[in-house]
């Protein structure tokens, strides 16, 4: 590993997101989310297959679950969930505490990548879907600061790249001297203004 190789502690973006998901009531599961095509229990399937992905990621333990398009198929949750979701969280943060995760070469959603992009795609999603659980559950939101930075800092980076693909909308532009949370949103594709009645 390099000095220059970026390395982050997910576990209080984890364990913020670990709250949100308890949170949730099981009247809120079919409610609308700032992703189209997700109903809340959508977004939290996907969280729950991107923090195994991301932690098989982060042990370089390649296989099925990092081999999987996420966009495949549209997420479920299990009937498990709540207690599931809080402990795959939980080892996608311990998987990236290891200097290693961030070093060399691994696979997310069936592409090949270096083990820093793949941390930073991690945050990004942890973040992101966290305001997205958030605003479509009418829980406040307050991310880990440091992933926070982070998130928005690798969405800046890609905010002009042709390629973006399907992973994030186009920017919506918001004021430069807006709150860091609503540029990140808005660089991820999504209306910070987004709420339930939206």
């Amino acid at each position: 590993m390099t000095d220059t190789t970026p390395t982050l502690d997910l576990g209080p973006q984890a364990a913020v997101v670990a709250r949100l998901a308890e949170g949730v009531t099981d009247e809120q599961l079919a409610a609308p989310t700032p992703c189209p095509q997700y109903a809340v229990r959508n977004v939290l399937g996907h969280l729950a297959g991107l923090a195994v992905a991301f932690r098989d990621a982060g042990r370089k333990d390649l296989g099925v679950t990092t081999d999987t398009d996420p966009g495949s198929a549209l997420p479920e949750i299990g009937q498990g969930w709540r207690e599931e979701l809080p402990k795959v969280l939980g080892e996608l943060a311990e998987a990236w505490r290891d200097p290693a995760a961030w070093t060399g070469m691994t696979r997310a959603g069936g592409v090949d990548l270096p083990g820093e992009i793949a941390g930073l795609v991690a945050t990004d999603e942890l973040v992101i879907h966290g305001w997205d659980l958030a605003r479509a559950t009418g829980q406040s939101y307050a991310p880990d600061p440091a992933a926070l930075q982070v998130c928005h800092d690798f969405l800046a980076a890609t905010a002009d790249d042709a390629d973006r693909g399907d992973i994030f909308g186009p920017v919506v532009r918001v004021e430069a001297d807006a709150a860091l949370l609503d540029r990140a949103v808005g660089l991820s594709g999504r209306e910070p203004g987004w709420t339930r009645r939206s």
